[in-house]
């Protein structure tokens, strides 16, 4: 099979693509023959060894895939081959074949197409648990979303909603902007400019109960200057490649939480609440509450331009690789 593989910890342009053995599925495993793979922020800190664990090298990025069980292994029973399926993994998604632990498998649900599965899981998982888990959002609340453009920005906008809070969604570009509006923001504003002038007609001078911050750097502390009274300032990730030292006395002063949010940690910690946290979210999915934006599809041939982009931050919504052709 053909694979997009890392041989070296650095930049996307390091990959290269070339014919591997197949996977095997061994006890409790399966094989997938993966139609769309979802690329996620992580996936690009992975190949240069900035993420929270490190695989052994050589190996095959990726993390989130959909496809069709072909193969299983010794006592798998409640899958079988020809079933359709999204799969979470550590690594292994950017290839034609992908083995996945098969009690890890979600079945992809009727009139949901490979790709929008593929890329559906990461980011609405996160968003689901960090607003309605770690920062309890609450109907009436006000959320301010950083990078709101991006995948998991677009799914706390829609989920913010869905929940009946206020959206504030803060984007780099009009273009940008424009999206996070057509996904429901109820206002837009550009986060990398004078936040406190930007919030304070929108929110009555108190600030903001809620913030989404997959972005990190200096952006983290001028967000967290601007939350509320008793607010909730979610540590998502750190999009900018900072990590941020913030001053402890503005939580103090504010009686607000730094609340982090590690999704990955919470499904292999909490499966049984990440079970009904699925079933909420495919419902609002079926609804068309939830809109996942694929920008582009990318071949897996050029599956390292995929990655590019999303370190040049060039992307709105995800991007998809697709190692069977669509």
């Amino acid at each position: 099979m053909k694979a997009l593989i890392c041989k070296a910890w650095g930049l996307p342009e390091t990959l290269v693509v070339e014919d591997i053995q197949d996977p095997v599925a061994g006890p409790g495993q399966v094989v997938i023959r993966a139609h769309a793979a979802g690329v996620n922020f992580p996936d690009a800190l992975i190949i240069q060894n900035k993420y929270q664990f490190t695989p052994a090298l050589p190996f095959v990025p990726g993390s989130e895939c959909a496809g069709v069980v072909e193969s299983l292994g010794e006592g798998v029973e409640h899958v079988k081959p020809g079933d359709r399926v999204i799969a979470i993994t550590e690594s292994g998604a950017f290839a034609e074949k992908v083995r996945a632990a098969a009690d890890a498998l979600i079945p992809l649900p009727e009139g949901i197409d490979f790709a929008t599965g593929s890329a559906f899981l990461l980011t609405y998982g996160t968003a689901y648990h960090a607003l309605t888990d770690r920062a309890a959002l609450k109907a009436g609340e006000t959320l301010l979303v950083l990078g709101a453009s991006g995948g998991v920005g677009i799914a706390a906008i829609e989920i913010g909603k869905a929940v009946g809070a206020r959206v504030i969604a803060g984007a780099s570009t009009p273009q940008k902007r424009a999206i996070c509006r057509d996904h429901g923001a109820d206002d837009v504003i550009n986060y990398a400019g004078d936040l406190k002038q930007s919030l304070a007609p929108l929110t009555g001078g108190r600030g903001v109960d809620v913030i989404f911050d997959p972005v990190g750097g200096p952006f983290t502390e001028t967000a967290l200057r601007n939350c509320a009274w008793r607010g909730r300032h979610l540590i998502i990730g750190f999009a900018t490649g900072e990590i941020p030292r913030v001053p402890a006395n503005l939580a103090l002063v504010k009686g607000c939480s730094l609340i982090g949010v590690f999704w990955g940690r919470y499904v292999k910690s909490e499966p049984a609440a990440w079970v009904d946290d699925l079933r909420t979210l495919f419902a609002w999915l079926r609804e068309g509450q939830l809109r996942p934006h694929v920008e582009k599809r990318y071949p897996l041939e050029r599956g390292s331009e995929a990655l590019a982009a999303l370190l040049a931050r060039q992307v709105s919504g995800k991007l998809v690789i697709t190692p069977v052709p669509q």
